[in-house]
């Protein structure tokens, strides 16, 4: 193993005794259904409430109703627990790591916060015109529950990617070449968006695969969860709490709101005509990514 990954073994250690690949997928594929079941039943406790309130929840359109939401991910980290003590005999702390997490959680969460605020500080700036401020005091009151329910999401998503999936592979390989695609390819496939149009939604599929790798890294260099807890709780602090679009999905807990389009689809083709997803915008945007993982490095200097 890399110098650098030594401390990953704090992670993957507990994955050891029972690194059978067969049991992984069974695995997988239990925490979905755990996590669809569970899903399934929250569906049908909101099925009796007004569409108004469980509209919020489903969309995202409203504060208590993302917070809500976001809640609902301890769902999925449940599930990850229970499969691994089923299936792999591993108790949930073994697949938080070893080290001090959160600090190096606070640490990076800060470090990439700042890298955020420092892009905004400089050109090119947006264009305001229209931009709403929605319920500045609101949005400050419930910061905490906010970051909290964030936490939780972003906790959750780490905890079966990185926690279980990855240490689990490299418990059982010993290539990084391995352990850093196999769970992003996961990672990247559950952001896959059926509904977007198809440049878009193939952008976003490898940006994900790429944060995730990023995520994975961090892991590996820090034996623990923390950092990318911490580099993922920073992205969506910056994605759903600062910019959002008017009533469209997860606006919710949105400060500054720009005007909705009414749902036109930007960056639509024409059927057969050659797809363009590739360009100098997502570059930059993969870049940034880059950027990003170098401030985590930084911040907890491994």
């Amino acid at each position: 193993m890399l110098s650098a990954y030594r401390l990953h073994e704090h992670i993957v250690a507990p994955a050891r005794a029972v690194s059978d690949p067969v049991r992984l997928l069974i695995g997988v594929a239990l925490v979905e259904a755990l996590y669809a079941a569970a899903m399934a039943l929250t569906d049908a406790m909101l099925d009796p409430l007004p569409g108004v309130w469980t509209e919020g929840y489903y969309y995202g359109t409203t504060r208590l109703g993302l917070i809500a939401q976001l809640f609902s991910f301890v769902l999925l980290g449940a599930a990850v627990v229970l499969a691994a003590k089923i299936l792999q005999r591993r108790e949930a702390l073994g697949l938080f790591g070893i080290g001090p997490g959160w600090r190096q959680m606070r640490q990076v969460t800060l470090a990439v916060l700042g890298l955020f605020l420092l892009t905004e500080l400089l050109p090119p700036y947006w264009n305001t015109d229209g931009i709403v401020v929605s319920g500045l005091f609101s949005w400050i009151a419930l910061m905490p529950v906010t970051l909290a329910a964030l936490l939780t999401q972003v906790g959750a998503e780490e905890l079966f990617y990185r926690g279980y999936v990855q240490s689990q592979i490299a418990a059982r390989f010993n290539s990084p070449w391995v352990w850093l695609t196999v769970p992003n390819l996961l990672f990247a496939y559950a952001h896959w968006d059926s509904a977007a149009p198809l440049n878009d939604a193939i952008q976003y599929v490898v940006w994900a695969f790429c944060f995730g790798v990023a995520a994975s890294d961090l892991t590996a260099r820090t034996g623990n969860l923390g950092a990318a807890a911490g580099f993922h709780l920073a992205n969506n602090i910056y994605a759903f709490m600062f910019f959002g679009d008017e009533g469209m999905d997860d606006s919710g807990l949105a400060l500054f709101l720009f005007p909705s389009d009414g749902g036109e689809e930007y960056g639509t083709y024409a059927e057969g005509a050659p797809l363009d997803w590739l360009n100098a915008s997502f570059a930059v945007e993969l870049g940034f990514v880059l950027l990003m993982w170098l401030a985590a490095r930084v911040a907890v200097r491994r």
